[in-house]
């Protein structure tokens, strides 16, 4: 049996008429891919909503996964507020000046200039019992409570580095799978476990203007003719490649060596993959699908995407697509000979060179997730 480093997953979604990801202009976001323009769904998209998916399968919902917490704001809601009507305003100013700077580096005392930073819940929770331990023992003086938290702030990183090596989980399961950038603690920083492409459509972009009005109700009939309001938005319709890469080495470790929560992880992410909509305009779009055909592959050599497949434009066929992505991998073997183990579901009769098929969702999910707590396939 191969070692089973990497757990590669490759997928086809099929969505019409919707708006999945939209860039600062409000329009579809794209990539020129070979000589057409594709639409595209952006990595940071994807993972977000598969992060947060209130779904049978949610990251979160794995026992002993911790929650972890994406904001500029977590010091100030979670460790400075809860403060504010107990304590001298004083106090609790300069413990929020000290703290904030500690948490997101020099330019954390302005609001404005701070990053959305992933944190833990054990983290925020060690950071709201400082800073409640320093307001409590000096309740009234503000000097005091300065110099404290002055003093506090220049073993931060130290009191945070040791407890990030006493939990398993300090910056939460979203950290331990997508990494997380510090830049106040370089060593704060964790490296991503999953790797997560860019989605692209397999053939040219297929886009069209929405116009739309909105009738005013009570419009009475001696009122000015006309819509109330008229509006003009982007609907794409098309197939979109996907491609993930789960490091089993990396993610181990992200899991404080927790093989059976690792296994878990993957069986729950190719059910969230597979099921989850990356879909803005909910309400006029209902831009909901199912994956129609995933290939999972799981080996020790490095990972490759086959994009390359499609960098020739294909027809907006499910047959055609995976039919496309199967005789680009034969010749990869051919080529390359790198022996990976495959199990694949699709909704066509499509073969896929070296893979067995699976019955179902389920099933491919299972394999995944034996795969990877066993580390080998």
């Amino acid at each position: 049996m191969p070692d089973a480093r990497f757990l590669q997953l490759h997928t086809l979604h099929g969505y019409a008429a919707v708006l999945l990801n939209r860039d600062d202009s409000g329009f579809a976001k794209r990539i020129l891919y070979g000589d057409a323009m594709r639409t595209r769904v952006s990595s940071q998209c994807l993972k977000r909503h598969w992060r947060v998916a209130d779904s049978p399968h949610a990251l979160q919902e794995i026992d002993g996964a911790v929650a972890s917490v994406r904001s500029r704001k977590t010091v100030s809601r979670r460790v400075i507020e809860p403060l504010e009507n107990d304590y001298d305003s004083d106090v609790v100013k300069v413990i929020s000046d000290a703290f904030q700077t500690a948490v997101y580096g020099d330019k954390g005392a302005d609001p404005g200039s701070r990053q959305p930073l992933l944190l833990g819940e054990p983290e925020i929770e060690y950071l709201a019992a400082e800073a409640l331990k320093i307001a409590q023992e000096h309740r009234d003086d503000a000097k005091s409570a300065k110099e404290a938290a002055a003093g506090w702030a220049k073993e931060s990183r130290a009191n945070m580095k040791a407890l990030r090596e006493q939990c398993s989980l300090p910056g939460g399961i979203a950290a331990a799978l997508f990494g997380r950038m510090v830049t106040a603690d370089v060593e704060a920083n964790i490296d991503a476990a999953v790797h997560v492409a860019h989605a692209f459509t397999v053939h040219a972009e297929e886009s069209e203007s929405d116009y739309f009005t909105v009738v005013d109700d009570l419009q009475r009939q001696e009122d000015d003719a006309g819509a109330d309001h008229i509006g003009e938005t982007e609907l794409t319709s098309g197939l979109f490649y996907g491609y993930v890469v789960l490091d089993r080495n990396a993610l181990v470790a992200n899991l404080g060596g927790d093989t059976d929560m690792a296994g878990e992880v993957a069986r729950r992410l190719v059910h969230l993959i597979a099921t989850v909509t990356p879909g803005a305009k909910l309400g006029p779009t209902a831009p909901y699908g199912y994956a129609s055909w995933i290939l999972a592959e799981a080996g020790d050599r490095q990972p490759r995407s086959l994009a390359e497949a499609y960098r020739k434009p294909c027809t907006p066929d499910r047959s055609a697509a995976a039919q496309r992505a199967g005789d680009f991998l034969g010749k990869i073997d051919a080529l390359y000979e790198t022996g990976e183990a495959r199990r694949f579901i699709s909704l066509e009769e499509a073969e896929v060179p070296g893979a067995e098929r699976s019955e179902s969702l389920q099933e491919l999910a299972s394999w995944a997730g034996t795969v990877v707590k066993a580390g080998s396939a």
